[in-house]
């Protein structure tokens, strides 16, 4: 993503001052609190696509800057949120709100991201960004549930994961393209156009993380954590789809019942590779990247669009 961070140079200083404004607060331990999300931001995935795809169509203005503040107010709410749900003692290598001050004040501070970034949006008339916006936030929700109802029976049907990656993953990147969009362009065929880039994209995202599952490399999280924790993805669905009747019985009672132990799991994670299920889900990663990018192709040529060009790739090529 360097050549985002080139073009955007400017641009994302001007986003982080515009963030440090939307957050701030009367309530001291809320400031305290603030200042260390702030200080321990990841990359600013969602921010760059904002401020890209408003790029695409015109300059960069302050509700373009509003609807990056936006999208990182309520990823940053889901991600507190999240990990008062999985009980998460670290967040990108670092404590968690929730390991520092607890679950009642994480899910207080979660809320208060969420009621900032309606009100931002709000006081400024950017309903058609709050629009696009909340509609993420519902897709989010209803696809992290739809998760939890069909993993547990271990029959899930590949359309059906499809639709679940599309809501927790792919509405949020989706949303993000569109928003920075809405502020650049006039042409709603357009402003759609690369709402749907960000969500073939977001598909791609999401697959490549389920492949961390399966691989080798240092990801942050144990390999087979998604087995561990009853996550029905692609590769896992695959195999139980096209492995024999004895093998899929085998994993079924793993998954429901060994799921923690490490030999057991090296078991399912053998199968998996062993019946194609890894060839398989790269494959369909990689043609969710290629839409992306045949949909990118119908803009003209600019920094933006090389610099998008680049992020796709990136999405699909990183290591961790």
């Amino acid at each position: 993503m360097d050549l985002a961070g080139e073009i955007l140079s400017k641009e994302l200083k001007e986003f982080e001052k515009h963030f440090r404004e939307a957050v701030k607060s009367r309530v001291s331990l809320l400031d305290r609190i603030m200042h260390y999300i702030i200080q321990r931001k990841g990359k600013q995935m969602r921010p760059r696509f904002v401020l890209l795809s408003a790029k695409l169509g015109g300059e960069i203005n302050d509700s373009t800057y509003r609807a990056a503040s936006l999208v990182e107010l309520l990823h940053t709410a889901t991600l507190v949120h999240d990990d008062v749900v999985d009980e998460a003692m670290e967040r990108r290598g670092f404590f968690s709100i929730n390991a520092l001050w607890k679950n009642k004040v994480a899910v207080l501070v979660g809320d208060y991201l969420l009621s900032k970034g309606l009100l931002l949006s709000l006081n400024h008339g950017d309903f058609k960004i709050l629009q696009t916006l909340s509609t993420a936030v519902k897709e989010m929700s209803e696809g992290e549930l739809l998760q939890m109802e069909k993993s547990r029976n271990l029959n899930l049907d590949e359309a059906v994961y499809y639709e679940i990656i599309k809501g927790k993953t792919a509405s949020l990147l989706a949303s993000s393209c569109a928003a920075g969009a809405s502020t650049t362009f006039t042409d709603d065929s357009l402003i759609e156009k690369m709402r749907l880039f960000g969500e073939k994209t977001g598909m791609a995202f999401q697959i490549k993380d389920d492949l961390f599952d399966y691989g080798t490399e240092n990801v942050g999280k144990p390999t087979g954590n998604d087995i561990k924790e009853k996550k029905l993805t692609l590769p896992l669905i695959y195999t139980l789809n096209n492995c024999d009747a004895a093998t899929r019985k085998k994993i079924i009672y793993i998954v429901k019942n060994n799921s923690s132990d490490k030999q057991k799991v090296k078991f399912v994670l053998d199968a998996v590779t062993a019946t194609g299920g890894i060839e398989y889900a790269t494959k369909k990663m990689l043609a969710y990247r290629d839409e992306a990018l045949n949909i990118l192709n119908e803009f003209d040529d600019s920094d933006a669009k090389k610099a998008l060009e680049q992020m796709v790739k990136y999405t699909t090529d990183r290591k961790y």
